[in-house]
Order: C-alpha cells, then structure tokens, then sequence
C-alpha cells in the first residue's frame, strides 16, 4: 500500500499470465477512490530520469531565456509558463493565488490539424507545439516521454475496458488522434511565506479521462482526497507511477468510477533542501470528436444514463468555460 492508495501490478495483464486478477484490482481502487500506484508497467526509467534531468536543466536556466518558449496567442497549454502565474483552484471557482510551480507544457506529437480542419474548435487542442531548443536534449527527452505515456495510457484504457466488462479493445478506436497534454512541472524551495491559500497546486479534479504521473521524492507532495473527506498523501515506491482518473472517465462510466479531489502540498519547511520537486505527467484526451457517453455494463438495466453524450472535445470546453466563469465569480467585483 501507499498510505490508503493501492499499489497494482500491472504485469500480469500486459503479459497475458492474469488479466481478470489485474482488471479486478483496477476496478475497485477505481470505484473507490479513483488513484492508484502503478507497478509492472514497462515504462523505461532511463527514458524517464532524462526527462526529469532535461527539464530540471531548462528550469535552471533564467527566467528571461525561458521566457522564450512561453505560448503567444490562444493556444495556453503550449510551452514555458512561468513561477505562479497559474492556479488550478480557479477549475472549482475558488478565488485562491496561483500555484507555486512552473510548466512547460506539450501537446499532441503528431500532427492532426487536417483530420480535423471541419472543427474549427478543435483547432487549439491540436496547436503546433513549442519545442525548445536549449538545453540540448530537453525537447527530445520530453518527446521521448511523451511516446512512453502514449504506449501506457492505450495499455490502461484495455485494462479499464475489461475491468468495465468490455471488449479489451473498446476504447481503441477513439484515441487514434487523442490530444493529451504533457505537463513537466517544478516546485522550486521557497524563498517567501506563501500567501494564505497558496499551494504548490490548488486542489482540483483532473478533467481528462486519465492522469499518468511521476514524481521525484521531496517534502511537499500529491495528496488525495479520501471517501472520509481526509487528504492522504500519495508517496509512491521508488520506479512507480501515480494514475488517477479524470472527469471525463467518471462521465464516460456514468458516475461508476470517480474523479477525485488531488493537490500538492507546501514543504513545511521552507528553507529545506529536499523542498525541490518535479513531476512530469500525461494528461490523456481521447480523439477530440470521440463520443462520450455512458458505457453500457455502467447503467443499470431499464435506466437511463445521467448524462447525454457528447463528444470529447465538447466535454473539455464545457469544463474550462465553467472554471472561467467560476473563477470570475469568486473574484470580488
């Protein structure tokens, strides 16, 4: 166990040897709590220590020279953004300062702008990257990740499938042009009090279908919150990783499994060294017309599903107009 978040090997099902025993854990650390620890997952460490060691190099650089790299336009989830000037409380409208923690952010590695040149709203989810160009290596480290959680998110989704009493193939078509999102971000020792409220990351639910996150080992950390209302921190073992589901997969199995409250604790002390954190994670959204609506082992015989389909590009509008609008109304006029 890691606190009250199970740990699951997923081997077995990737290997063919136990994929109900595997499928059974997943459903119920999904119904439960929505988190998990990863084992047994083939991710490469060395593939994912050059990430971290990539972009703890790019953030080392000034401020000004990552700067370059920060998004121009409307496509936000692109490139550097800088030390709090984002905050993730504002998805549940709460009036918080931003989060202390810098990103650089990718999207979508291939190119699938054409496929979808009908939806002119999909045009941001599918936006050029930015791909930095010092220092040398972080563009192909991060890249390199990206693939890596690509190949593991598609894994997961056949474990979810069967652990749904589908298909293992069921989600498959609808992820052929998914526009996930890659986020390195970094928790930097604090030099000042935060401000009252202020945390490394606000606490807030993913909106995706699901998160694949690693975590180098540091004070102040991911915390869950339970079924008791508690938050837990998630200290997972040493080449694991964190998975948690989204809003959409809670859509998408109409309130079956759920999507749970997440945030990232301050160090209590801010002069430790063991303060500085990274985390490198993988947001993943399926195709942006991909249908979204109730699985059909999630609805019980004769009912109706509690919500309508619609699509995945549709569903991430809807959850972003709402954090703008809950974010204004919890501004003082």
């Amino acid at each position: 166990m890691s606190g009250s978040v199970p740990v699951v090997d997923i081997a077995p099902f990737l290997d063919g040897t136990d994929k109900p025993s595997v499928a059974r854990a997943v459903a119920e650390a999904c119904e439960r709590i929505g988190f998990l620890v990863l084992s047994g997952h083939g991710l490469d460490p060395a593939v994912v220590e050059r990430a971290f060691e990539r972009s703890r190099a790019f953030f080392d650089l000034p401020r000004a020279e990552k700067d370059r790299w920060h998004p121009t336009g409307p496509s936000r989830q692109r490139g550097f953004h800088g030390f709090a000037t984002r905050g993730l409380a504002y998805t549940l409208g709460e009036d918080a300062p931003p989060d202390l923690r810098e990103t650089f952010f990718l999207g979508p590695v291939d190119d699938h702008r054409e496929h979808f040149a009908y939806l002119p709203e999909a045009a941001n989810a599918y936006a050029p990257n930015i791909y930095p160009d010092a220092p040398a290596g972080t563009a192909e480290a991060l890249v390199g990740i990206y693939r890596a959680y690509e190949r593991l998110s598609a894994d997961l989704l056949r474990i979810f499938a069967v652990a749904l009493d589908q298909p293992e193939d069921w989600f498959a078509g609808f992820i052929g042009r998914h526009f996930s999102i890659l986020s390195s971000h970094h928790y930097p020792a604090l030099r000042e009090l935060p401000k009252p409220g202020q945390l490394r990351t606000g606490a807030h639910t993913d909106f995706g279908a699901l998160t694949i996150l690693a975590m180098t080992e540091a004070d102040g950390g991911l915390e869950v919150r339970m079924p008791d209302g508690a938050w837990q921190p998630v200290r997972p073992p040493p080449g694991t990783l964190v998975v948690n589901l989204g809003d959409m997969m809670a859509r998408w199995t109409d309130g079956r499994w759920t999507s749970t409250l997440h945030r990232v604790a301050n160090p209590r002390d801010l002069n430790s060294a063991r303060s500085r954190r990274q985390t490198i994670g993988y947001f993943m959204h399926p195709d942006y017309d991909a249908p979204i609506g109730a699985i059909p082992s999630c609805v019980p015989a004769g009912e109706e599903p509690g919500f309508p389909t619609i699509s995945a590009g549709e569903h991430i509008a809807m959850k972003i107009a709402a954090s703008h609008e809950g974010a204004a109304a919890a501004k003082p006029a």
